[in-house]
């Protein structure tokens, strides 16, 4: 059940930081009730909704005019601000109406023509509905009970039993011109009415004021839900989207490299492999042993713009395929795009061509005894697949067990899969260097490791951080505004490295890039160090990296791509200092180990670099260490640290510049890079 979280006093806090005009003050509020709707995912998932108010201003003739602010595309209705709900002029709108038809790209350019600032957001495709309803608040929702309620085979009556006439029912039509002029009239017929159910599509709701329309969303949602639960079995559901992901699944891999290979042959050779978020619970694990799995992968999707995140249909991975091989797995995804492509190749012709055939692979998979998996160029691709497959989960089981899931067909998916204004949601930038790439940063809490991992997500990575303190990675994973993935292993223990690599697989389906980092180094003079210490020593700047690094390379067989290996390699590997051999010598048999593997893996596509960086605040360069060495220089700090041939400190962020430089260095393997500001001494031959 959806509950009410309405809040007059701290709505007031939106409308005190407004200005006292009556149009700011409705706007304030606009974005209050937009941030209530969104903050439960249940009723809004991934941009499943907008909201609008209708004020007036003056203009910059001091005309009072007519203005529709209305949700803008790139937009998060839990996070909206008001410049994210664009001001139209509306009169214009309103005259489009006399027109029998309007073509999308004309509709786009005048409700951008009419924008009362031409930098905002494109408003929602669904503006001129928005418009034409004329109430002053309106809120658009898909929530999962209305879904299931909307593609039932006998939705009309079902409306009709929950809501008498207090509902508007609109048929299908896809967004825009066409959808909005209908709707109008259906409203117009009875303006008594609450509010509308577009079948197969959503809910809207409306009213004088914004708790008003709230206040409808929630009670008429949750009248659905206790009407479905009578239907069910008394089933209820709350909205548990994106908290449950498994810690390991040996199948991610193996299926990232096969869809992976299926980009390629689509997009070419520089294609990166997807990202995959799987999801799991007891919902899930019971909705993949039903016996109609298959019949029901073929449905379609439980709202029609979900098609453009989603495709039509799931790619269903049964257990018998899961427990073959690779091989299998590899068929599957086969299949799967084979098919696909024979739906664009009919669609194509039922609508005389002019379409350009999208990625044939899946977005979606059903991987039995695993969970729901979502993929996508990215892991906020990915994670937006898996939150709408969950949720489509729920809404095939609810409207199976309350007489049909019956979504739209064919004809009309394909419309909505390849309808340019919905394209455009999904194609507004350039993808980054490294975007889909999933990059492990060890001792990831440290200034180095944090700096790497910063400079890798800067540019689209993905980004696994490692360290041994719980507390360094929270710190770390908040500076880099939460978006990291925090792995606390001790990587000196037996199981930690592979444990490591498994659980970053395990989240983002696999693993591109591992930057080596994590090390310490122990002080003493050779002859005088215990020998426990010592072998410590070894086990955390050696054989760490060595485990790490074999762990990596099964995932990176497995996909089948390639893959980089990064080491942070430091300065004593070639030059030792006087007391550092505990720490110098394990860096040597790093350097080696670059070097060794970089010969062994060139074949296969993986390539090995590292960094030897030196005099860098991080691990053994306290801020009292530094003081000491300083003073034993006679030198000050700031000379002590710019003592290199070009008298400037070498920072973290320039030793990450280098990691990054060699991964993007795609024809460069068995390289060190040093990064000292200039030391002769420790020159690379």
């Amino acid at each position: 059940m959806r509950h009410n979280l309405w809040n007059d006093e701290k709505a007031s806090q939106f409308t005190a930081v407004a200005s006292d005009t009556p149009a700011d003050q409705a706007l304030a509020l606009r974005v209050y009730s937009s941030r209530l709707i969104g903050s439960d995912p249940d009723l809004v998932m991934h941009g499943g909704g907008n909201t609008s108010v209708k004020v007036t201003r003056r203009n910059i003739h001091g005309d009072e005019i007519r203005v529709l602010h209305v949700k803008g595309s790139g937009w998060d209705l839990d996070t909206i601000e008001a410049p994210g709900l664009p001001g139209v002029a509306m009169d214009p709108l309103m005259r489009l109406r006399t027109l029998d038809s309007l073509s999308d790209e004309d509709m786009v350019n005048i409700q951008r023509s009419n924008l009362l600032d031409s930098s905002a957001p494109n408003p929602s495709v669904e503006t001129l509905l928005h418009a034409y309803l004329p109430h002053t608040f309106v809120d658009h929702t898909h929530a999962t009970a209305f879904l299931a309620l909307a593609n039932l085979p006998e939705a009309e009556d079902a409306i009709r039993e929950i809501f008498g006439e207090k509902a508007a029912i609109v048929p299908y039509i896809m967004p825009g011109f066409a959808l909005a002029k209908k709707a109008a009239e259906i409203f117009e017929a009875d303006p008594s009415v609450e509010c509308m159910v577009l079948l197969n599509h959503g809910h809207f709701t409306f009213g004088e004021t914004a708790k008003e329309s709230y206040d409808r969303v929630i009670d008429h949602t949750n009248r659905v839900e206790e009407w479905l639960a009578g239907r069910t079995g008394g089933r209820t559901f709350s909205c548990t989207v994106g908290r449950n992901r498994p810690a390991t699944a040996d199948v991610l891999p193996t299926l990232r490299g096969a869809i992976g290979a299926a980009r390629r042959d689509h997009a070419g050779a520089g294609t990166a492999l997807p990202v995959v978020d799987l999801r799991t619970s007891a919902t899930i694990a019971e909705f993949l042993e039903r016996g109609d799995l298959a019949e029901l992968s073929g449905r379609g999707v439980a709202s029609p713009d979900h098609v453009i995140r989603t495709k039509g249909r799931p790619l269903v991975l049964r257990q018998d395929r899961l427990d073959a091989n690779a091989i299998a797995i590899a068929a599957a995804v086969a299949e799967y795009t084979d098919a696909y492509k024979a739906y664009f190749s009919s669609q194509s012709k039922r609508i005389g061509g002019g379409k350009t055939m999208l990625d044939p692979s899946p977005n979606v998979a059903w991987i039995e005894g695993a969970g729901i998996a979502g993929i996508g160029k990215d892991a906020a691709a990915a994670a937006a697949a898996a939150d709408i497959a969950e949720q489509t989960v729920e809404v095939m089981t609810l409207g199976e067990a309350a007489g049909g899931f019956h979504p739209i067909e064919t004809d009309d998916l394909f419309d909505m899969e390849y309808w340019s204004l919905e394209q455009a949601k999904l194609a507004k930038s350039k993808p980054k260097a490294f975007g889909g790439r999933v990059v492990m940063v060890t001792g990831g809490g440290g200034a180095i490791g944090l700096a790497t991992a910063k400079a890798f997500a800067d540019l689209g990575a993905d980004i696994a951080l490692v360290d041994y303190s719980a507390e360094a990675l929270d710190k770390a994973v908040a500076t880099l505004g939460g978006s990291a993935f925090p792995v606390q292993v001790d990587l000196t223990s037996t199981n930690g490295p592979a444990d490591a690599v498994a659980r970053t697989a395990g989240r983002f389906g696999g693993l591109d890039i591992v930057v080596s980092n994590a090390g310490a180094a122990l002080q003493g003079m050779i002859c005088d160090l215990d020998e426990a210490e010592f072998r410590r020593s070894f086990e955390l700047n050696f054989f760490s990296h060595f485990a790490l690094a074999r762990a990596a390379v099964d995932v990176f067989r497995t996909q089948g791509a390639g893959g980089q290996l990064l080491f942070n390699v430091s300065k004593q590997a070639v030059n030792p200092g006087k007391g550092f051999g505990a720490y110098g010598l394990p860096k040597a048999a790093t350097f080696f180990l670059v070097r060794q593997l970089a010969l062994e893996l060139g074949s296969e596509g993986v390539r090995v670099n590292g960094v030897n960086a030196d005099r860098i605040r991080s691990g053994l360069l306290t801020d009292d260490f530094i003081v000491k060495r300083a003073e034993a220089r006679g030198v000050s700090v700031d000379d002590y640290m710019a003592g290199n041939l070009l008298h400037a400190e070498v920072e973290a962020r320039h030793v990450a510049d280098a990691f990054v430089a060699l991964a993007r260095a795609e024809r460069t393997t068995a390289h060190v890079m040093t990064v000292d500001g200039g030391n002769i001494e420790a020159a690379l031959r």
